[in-house]
């Protein structure tokens, strides 16, 4: 039997009806083979970020539990992305979009490959990530920094809302 690895995955929406978008992509997870979704957190609406003169985001975390290596696991998502109508721009970045699957873990490894860096560079940073992976995975770490607990506590999290 292959290892599993616990992976944790960002899912973010800001056209459309991005709960329910939301909701059809982790289904669309779960019947790939080599993956199991776990544990799904609520949904939040947060300010968008990076670009700001977008709607506002719906976010959410999946803990999956995988057989696929991370590179594997990012064309997987890449791919889950298109069905649902993301067609990613050279360059762009932070834009509106139908769907965005992000690799926020993949264990306790550490990844910094060409198009491929896990854990996610900007997960510390991001309290819209932070607030629904800890509600799936309460003692989180990210590998490199510590716990996703302290990273969180230094970080506004007024303008997250869940749904």
């Amino acid at each position: 039997m292959t290892p599993r690895i616990q992976a944790c995955i960002g899912l973010g929406a800001n056209l459309g009806d991005a709960a329910g978008t939301l909701r059809l992509a982790i289904d669309a997870l779960d019947r790939r083979e080599g993956v199991i979704v776990s544990a799904v957190s609520r949904c939040y609406r947060t300010p968008a970020w990076g670009r700001e003169d977008q709607p506002d985001f719906i976010n959410a975390v999946a803990l999956l539990e995988t057989s696929l290596s991370p590179r594997a696991l990012l064309d997987l998502l890449l791919s889950v992305e298109a069905e649902f109508g993301r067609h990613r721009v050279d360059g762009e970045r932070w834009g509106p979009r139908t769907l965005d699957l992000d690799l926020l873990l993949y264990g306790d490894a550490v990844v910094d490959e060409p198009g491929l860096h896990v854990p996610h560079p900007h997960l510390h940073e991001r309290a819209f990530a932070l607030v629904p992976l800890l509600e799936v995975l309460p003692d989180a770490r990210i590998p490199g920094r510590g716990p996703a607990r302290d990273a969180v506590s230094a970080l506004e999290m007024s303008n997250i809302h869940p749904l």
